[in-house]
């Protein structure tokens, strides 16, 4: 297969929005990263996604829609979503709620639970698209399943090219980090942090979420112990530099590549993927990486850094 790299104007969105009308997958930029597109209703293009990306089936989708009243026609609303929807939407930020029934959807994205987890993207590409195509996206991230996610067309071309059908090149993601997702079916419940802090939300509902615990069973994307892995073994929290690593900085050290100088848990987590592959393609022996603060923007980092250094499936 030839992937296409479609420009994000009117032919773009138009050519994509064909390609997804029959089935097809097309990559496209998120506020977060850029997610792998099929139609949410159709089962082929839905197994397709799985395949291009080895994905596991038991692992679930996020569906991206364009607006709160489209997300009602899927999943039982509340007023603890209607108001984070208020807040946050359109933003890094899923919600993960029980699912109507009869809705359409392929049960391939809900890996047969019984929730939906879905959000209103923030990214100017992505709503041009929503549009031009008139239906639900499932769309997880464009990247082979456990690697490092992309914020660039370029990384998606790396590792999809020949899998996918298109590759809509919006430039870079700003966030640089997955959706925050909340679970909503309940307690309200952090499923995975992300691109939008924990405390802006505790602080929005007036309580502070439950968490989910490794171990558990898997409810929402992005919860499998081994996953945004890079092709080299990665050491955390390092204050030193051993033989044959190369250093991820963060702060004011020495280091290969830094993820901040400054030391802004926002510019950090932007570079944190982008990074991952420039180590990568350095041809990093063992990647250390500097300690991140955990608060803020940096309890993401750290989750998608433990998972990075957990022992490969």
């Amino acid at each position: 297969m030839e992937t296409e790299n479609l420009l994000a104007d009117q032919a773009g969105y138009a050519r994509a929005s064909t390609i997804l009308h029959d089935g097809g997958l097309v990559a496209f930029p998120t506020e977060t990263v850029y997610g792998l597109g099929g139609d949410a209703r159709n089962d082929m293009s839905v197994a397709r996604i799985f395949e291009a990306k080895g994905r596991p089936r038991f692992n679930p989708l996020i569906v991206h829609v364009d607006s709160v009243e489209t997300a009602q026609l899927y999943v039982e609303w509340s007023d603890t979503a209607d108001r984070l929807a208020s807040i946050f939407w359109p933003g890094p930020l899923t919600l993960v709620l029980p699912l109507k029934p009869n809705t359409g959807l392929s049960a391939l994205v809900t890996a047969d639970l019984p929730t939906l987890a879905v959000r209103v993207p923030e990214h100017p590409v992505a709503n041009a698209l929503l549009a031009e195509f008139g239906g639900p996206v499932a769309a997880p991230s464009a990247n082979p399943s456990g690697k490092i996610s992309p914020t660039k067309a370029s990384h998606v071309e790396r590792g999809l090219s020949g899998r996918i059908d298109a590759i809509l090149d919006g430039g870079d993601c700003g966030v640089g980090l997955e959706s925050t997702i909340v679970g909503l079916d309940g307690q309200p419940t952090l499923l995975r942090p992300g691109g939008l802090p924990t405390e802006a939300i505790e602080a929005a509902l007036g309580t502070t979420l439950d968490v989910f615990k490794s171990g558990d069973p898997l409810s929402a994307p992005g919860q499998m112990t081994s996953h945004y892995a890079p092709g080299a073994p990665v050491r955390l929290n390092a204050t030193d530099l051993r033989d044959n690593e190369m250093l991820l900085g963060f702060g004011q050290v020495e280091a290969t590549m830094n993820l901040s100088p400054s030391g802004d848990l926002v510019e950090a987590a932007s570079n944190l993927f982008h990074h991952l592959h420039m180590m990568d393609s350095l041809g990093a022996e063992v990647i250390a990486i500097s300690p991140i603060p955990d608060h803020g923007l940096g309890r993401a980092i750290n989750d998608r850094l433990l998972r990075a250094a957990a022992p490969r499936p």
